[in-house]
């Protein structure tokens, strides 16, 4: 698909290379991939969506089918299609998707003896990437050879951690990872923010929660939190943005917000 029609705001700028980590699952990874892209999208940003989990609910939160003749994010990978193959408007603004499917799941042991096998976005991705402000990658929940994929291709790195029990659980690991990779594969990449998710004001827990995380990784943290709220869990059913399904909603209202804080940070 050729979306080379949709301007870029900032033509002269590289793009910023996002990916959304954590290897805890449950930690609204995929809800903040679709929100946040959609904020942007409102925002006059030029935004591309990798889903790169093999549940695909990237894919199914943005209302797309991938069909069984339609390439997606593993084909790309073994190398039978590239992203402009691969790649579909959403009914977000200015918000483009590659999408997964299940078939994602077997490229971790296919990839294994693979020639430059943790490159293989980076270099799918290469120039096409200068098209947009963001490229935004939701990776699985693990530090696998897919997660690895990720990290090598990206500059930033989002990290979302939910407001309960044990929510900085693995995030040494997660760490390490991040060094490691720095220091082996992509010495460009770095933390670009840490977003507090699920968060309800009401409960000590989640201001305990907060006040932990905040302390654990200083100014990196995101002012933005986004709420815990129904109208967040239902929109990925109908397939939109939280921004579509519930405008005026207080979780729309925090990924708008969310979006103009990634803005200022550049």
């Amino acid at each position: 698909m050729d979306v080379s029609a949709v301007k870029r705001h900032k033509p002269d700028s590289p793009a910023r290379v996002i990916a959304v980590i954590n290897q805890k699952g449950g930690v609204g990874k995929s809800t903040t991939v679709v929100n946040l892209s959609a904020a942007l999208g409102e925002n006059d940003r030029k935004v591309l969506v990798i889903d790169f989990d093999p549940q695909a609910n990237t894919t199914s939160g943005f209302g797309v089918e991938v069909g069984e003749d339609d390439p997606s994010v593993y084909e790309i990978l073994a190398g039978e299609a590239t992203i402009e193959d691969a790649v579909r408007k959403t009914s977000a603004e200015k918000v483009f998707l590659v999408p997964a499917s299940i078939d994602l799941a077997g490229a971790e042991i296919e990839l294994v003896n693979a020639d430059n096998r943790e490159m293989m976005l980076k270099n799918a991705l290469s120039d096409y990437k200068e098209q947009f402000d963001y490229v935004i990658i939701d990776c699985p929940p693990s530090l696998g050879l897919i997660t690895l994929n990720a990290l090598a291709a990206s500059n930033s790195v989002l990290v979302p951690i939910q407001c309960e029990y044990y929510a900085l659980e693995g995030v040494t690991k997660l760490l390490d990872t991040l060094a490691m990779v720095q220091a082996r594969l992509n010495p460009d990449i770095s933390i670009f923010g840490v977003l507090l998710t699920m968060y309800d004001k009401r409960t000590t827990l989640s201001n305990q929660v907060a006040e932990e995380v905040r302390k654990y990784f200083g100014v990196r943290v995101f002012k933005t939190v986004i709420p815990r709220t129904v109208k967040i869990a239902e929109a990925p059913s109908y397939g939109m943005p939280v921004t579509q399904y519930a405008r005026y909603n207080n979780g729309s209202r925090a990924y708008l917000q969310l979006a103009k804080e990634v803005i200022r940070r550049g």
